[in-house]
Order: structure tokens, then sequence, then C-alpha cells
């Protein structure tokens, strides 16, 4: 199980975990929550460079689609296969096998990432 406190998070609901230059990358569990049951998933493939804030991926659920934004800047080197084979691992697992894509950064993490309470702040759920 992952320690979600040792996590970064974006207003956008992605997580990252930040391991040297290599951000691993997910939407969290209220994000999933939200979008009800996930059905697809779009991911940029491995090579391509992804830019901070800007849209690098879908998700797409029973209820609606969201887009996935870049958390950093950086170059995809890897991408989740078994969650394109079995999107519902989005729902089951966000901070484990529901892994989206890793980033190769190009900068040290952006002052802009909030921690676990100030996410929970955001979300309504840290009271």
């Amino acid at each position: 199980m992952t320690d979600l406190t040792s996590l970064k998070y974006t207003a956008e609901h992605e997580w990252i975990a930040l391991d040297g230059d290599i951000a691993t990358v997910g939407i969290t569990d209220f994000a999933a929550d939200k979008l009800g049951d996930v059905v697809f998933v779009d991911l940029p493939p491995v090579g391509s460079p992804v830019l901070a804030g800007e849209v690098c991926g879908e998700i797409e659920s029973t209820k609606s689609v969201g887009e996935l934004y870049a958390p950093l800047t950086g170059e995809v080197v890897a991408v989740n296969e078994a969650v394109v084979d079995d999107p519902s691992l989005v729902n089951s697992s966000p901070f484990d096998d529901g892994w989206l894509l890793k980033i190769r950064v190009d900068a040290p993490a952006s002052a802009d990432l909030l921690d676990r309470q100030a996410y929970l702040g955001l979300t309504g759920a840290a009271r």
C-alpha cells in the first residue's frame, strides 16, 4: 500500500510519486470515485513529450470523459499497459495497480504541487 502522505498532488486530481527524475502519475481515489466506473484509458505513447498543465490523455467512464493533465514537463518513459487492458484498475487500485504513466521530468518538481493535507483540503475531505 502506497504511503499517500509521500505523494504530491495536483488540483486536477492527479497524484505524483517522485523517484529521482522519474514521476509515476495516476488519478486519485477522489477522482476515480467521481468518474464512476472507468471503461477506457487513452495514454500518450512512450517517448512522447508532455508539458505540465497540458492534456496528455483521456479517461472515459460510464458517467463522463475526463482529461488527464501532465503534472510535470518531461518525456513519457512508461505507460501502464495493465490499465489500458483493464481500465477498472483505476477504480479498484488508484494508488497502486492503477498508475497511468511514468515521466522522466525535465526540471525539479513544481512548487505548485500539493501535499496530501492541502489536497484533502481542496477536495473537502480534510476536517
